[in-house]
């Protein structure tokens, strides 16, 4: 029999484990774990599927013309510097290609794990850039980029990947900043897949600068903000050459014809859109002091739609807890060298399911004594 607790995963949204631990059907598990849209899927997404059930008898368009069409609208970018994917993990696997052929890459950290699992397999030297915590639930993203080394000892150029908003501290770098590193690197890889859940007047993208940056690759993802992460779909946006490259090395179709109908419908649904960044904008602080309320807790305020939370107790204790009393899953940051035991990671969810956390922590917290 497999201990749960031996095989604890390294990403979010693993309920087939929680259930086991909780002894509890999956279906049972309240997911804190992975930082999805709990309004989705968008019903224009489940219209799109339904509608095109009858292209499962013939392959994919290998080009997705309309995909990368109603992407490039959507961004103002032309639909060559486009590549759609299956998943954003698939295309930071090319991007990692690219950057183990350079003599080293910054990474910031903690980073998500599948950075050092997509820079591993092609044997990539990393040079951790470290984050600072500050005060008042800060993370000094804009320092860990100003001391990162921006060349190689022997005085060749490196390469820089890191995400905005960043996970899992939730710390927003400023588009100005992130540009000013540009041309320090020859290769820079952004991974925004959590922009989306920003208003656009607050987003900090560089994806505009692509077409002035050939060295620049911006990773988004559409299956946290519209609640798809069963259909597996993101893109790349970088210069043609590279993508051209990048599908050169992986397999043909990597999209699916469901997932590519789906993709190009939802990022015109303004409605559901609009619903997402009103329901962050309540629940996201009424969750925040919530915890803040809490003893033993102190979260901090990023800018996506998850807070990291640091804890005085064990979190791995934490988590075991309110997964066997409350059927909660929260996201421990094991897997994060540089947090360890004493922080968790909380997705934003409604405010009911938000509550039924808080109820639960403050039962196990009250009742507990400190690590």
């Amino acid at each position: 029999m497999i201990d749960p607790l031996a095989s604890r995963p390294i990403h979010g949204g693993n309920l087939v484990w929680a259930a086991s631990l909780a002894n509890c059907s999956p279906s049972a598990i309240l997911d804190f774990s992975a930082s999805i849209n709990p309004l989705g899927p968008p019903a224009s997404a489940i219209a799109a599927l339904q509608s095109h059930l009858g292209d499962l008898k013939a392959y994919p368009d290998p080009q997705y013309c309309e995909l990368r069409s109603a992407l490039g609208e959507f961004h103002h970018i032309p639909p060559e510097y486009i590549l759609p994917g299956n998943g954003a993990a698939e295309l930071l696997t090319w991007a990692c290609r690219d950057l183990a052929a350079l003599p080293a890459t910054c990474v910031v950290t903690p980073a998500f794990s599948d950075y050092q699992r997509a820079l591993k397999a092609f044997d990539a030297t990393v040079l951790a850039c470290p984050l600072d915590p500050l005060a008042h639930g800060q993370w000094d993203l804009a320092r860990a980029l100003s001391i990162a080394p921006t060349r190689h000892p022997a005085g060749k150029a490196i390469g820089l990947l890191l995400n905005n908003p960043h996970n899992p501290t939730g710390s927003l770098l400023l588009s100005d900043l992130l540009s000013a590193h540009l041309n320090h690197y020859a290769v820079v890889v952004v991974d925004e897949a959590f922009m989306d859940f920003l208003p656009p007047d607050e987003q900090q993208s560089v994806l505009d600068l692509v077409v002035e940056h050939p060295n620049l690759v911006v990773l988004r993802s559409l299956t946290k903000f519209y609640s798809l992460p069963g259909l597996r779909l993101g893109y790349a946006i970088a210069h043609p050459d590279r993508l051209k490259r990048w599908q050169e090395w992986r397999d043909p179709w990597s999209v699916n014809a469901l997932a590519a109908a789906v993709g190009a419908v939802i990022v015109q649904d303004t409605t559901f859109q609009q619903q997402t960044w009103q329901w962050l904008a309540t629940a996201k602080p009424l969750l925040f002091q919530g915890l803040s309320d809490l003893p033993g807790l102190q979260p901090d305020l990023g800018a996506a739609n998850f807070l990291l939370v640091r804890s005085k107790r064990s979190v791995v204790q934490l988590q075991t807890e309110l997964l066997k009393q409350h059927q909660v899953l929260i996201r421990d940051c094991v897997s994060f060298p540089a947090l360890g035991d004493r922080y968790f990671r909380v997705a934003i969810r409604t405010e009911a399911e938000n509550q039924r956390l808080l109820d639960g922590l403050s039962q196990i917290l009250s009742n507990g004594k400190e690590g």
